[in-house]
């Protein structure tokens, strides 16, 4: 409930018909932080020299904000479009030679990965994945990587939470571990922001990057990188502007006509859940509103699916939740994403499906504005269409 007894979802607007259960994905922007976005981008538009020659400093204090909502420092911390972008811009700064050593995870999402491979393919680094399985735990996931760490791995790049598999992974743990073997740690942390309190700061790693249009709800063109502090002078934007001379952080906070309306929004958004749910309460509000959400979808596809509905997920992050499609439906990631494509074409419906070692899930998010008639209108009208496409073939 909001601040004065309304359902949350009276902060959100949707489509007529469309039903909204893939925020991890793309994210939902609250109307009031849609309106204050408008609104910046209004002010832009009435008078360009009266906003661009400003807008280095107005995106300093939004980012000198917003920092603190992760644990970090602003010093630390820049904006990035989004967390891919983070990724490219230390994977850019990294000075590897033929024969060093790269460790990933199955779990990565595939643009970080291709980021990866391309900086292997520049310098003669191999990639070496470690395979994770859903149900390992903290202590197995180190020992895979203590396995795994060899003194020619200079690299490690972990998701905090997984996309594809909505998992937690321990990156404190493993960047202390790769610290032992001088080998540094990048951290994926898209989905962090908003589900873990403090994100960048518990993630304990050099590099660390997550996304504010997710789970923060703030306007898409928004994520933070942060970085150790011995590591700025290697940093530089994706976009060369006339700021580029500046010092780390500053070089990122202007990048020529960029639209910056995304970062100055990101505070509101930031404070609009604050003060209207509280972040305590939301992270918890959301994360029991996927168990109820997966447990209820599980029970309606459980007739349909051989063996266990509900995947052991050690470690399950806040307000997603996986539960395993009937036949062969997601076996892949093309599989997948066309299932997300189809499903809401013929009811509306929002969702993710993914594909994790041949097997497809469609992973179900909840956030504040989700309400029960969400999940009765996947368990009533997609669930049927998943059964009855599953025996297609």
């Amino acid at each position: 409930m909001l601040a004065d007894g309304t359902s949350a979802r009276a902060a959100w607007e949707f489509a007529p018909g469309v039903v909204p259960l893939n925020h991890g994905s793309f994210g939902a922007v609250a109307s009031p932080v849609i309106a204050a976005q408008r609104e910046l981008q209004r002010t832009a538009e009435l008078s360009a020299v009266g906003w661009f020659p400003f807008a280095a400093e107005r995106t300093r204090l939004a980012r000198e904000t917003v920092a603190g909502f992760v644990g970090a420092s602003p010093a630390d911390t820049v904006f990035v479009p989004n967390a891919s972008a983070g990724a490219t811009v230390v994977l850019n700064a990294l000075r590897l030679t033929a024969g060093d050593e790269i460790l990933v995870t199955d779990h990565g999402y595939g643009a970080v990965l291709m980021g990866v491979r391309r900086l292997a393919r520049r310098t003669g680094a191999r990639v070496t994945i470690v395979p994770i399985a859903l149900e390992a735990d903290d202590t197995e996931i180190l020992a895979s990587f203590t396995a795994a760490i060899t003194p020619r791995t200079r690299l490690i790049v972990v998701d905090q939470i997984s996309s594809a598999t909505a998992k937690v992974l321990p990156t404190a743990a493993l960047t202390t571990l790769a610290h032992t073997h001088d080998a540094r740690v990048l951290v994926d942390g898209a989905h962090a922001p908003g589900l873990v309190a403090d994100a960048a700061r518990v993630a304990g790693a050099d590099w660390w990057f997550g996304n504010l249009h997710k789970w923060p709800a703030a306007p898409r063109g928004s994520a933070l990188l942060v970085t150790a502090a011995e590591d700025r002078d290697d940093l530089w934007p994706l976009i060369d502007s006339w700021n580029a001379d500046l010092p780390y952080p500053e070089r990122f906070d202007m990048q020529g006509t960029l639209d910056i309306t995304p970062y100055l929004a990101s505070p509101i958004a930031v404070d609009f859940i604050e003060h209207t749910f509280g972040w305590d309460r939301a992270r918890a509000a959301m994360t029991t509103g996927a168990e109820a959400a997966a447990t209820q979808v599980a029970a309606a596809l459980a007739p349909h699916v051989a063996g266990p509905t509900r995947p052991e997920v050690a470690g399950p992050a806040p307000a997603m939740r996986l539960i395993r499609l009937p036949g062969t439906l997601g076996f892949t990631r093309e599989e997948a994403d066309g299932l997300r494509e189809r499903l809401f074409a013929a009811t509306g419906i929002e969702s993710a499906f993914t594909s994790f070692r041949g097997i497809g899930y469609v992973r179900l998010s909840v956030h504040l504005y989700t309400v029960q008639a969400d999940i009765d209108a996947f368990i009533n009208r997609a669930v049927p269409l998943l059964v009855e496409w599953s025996r297609e073939g």
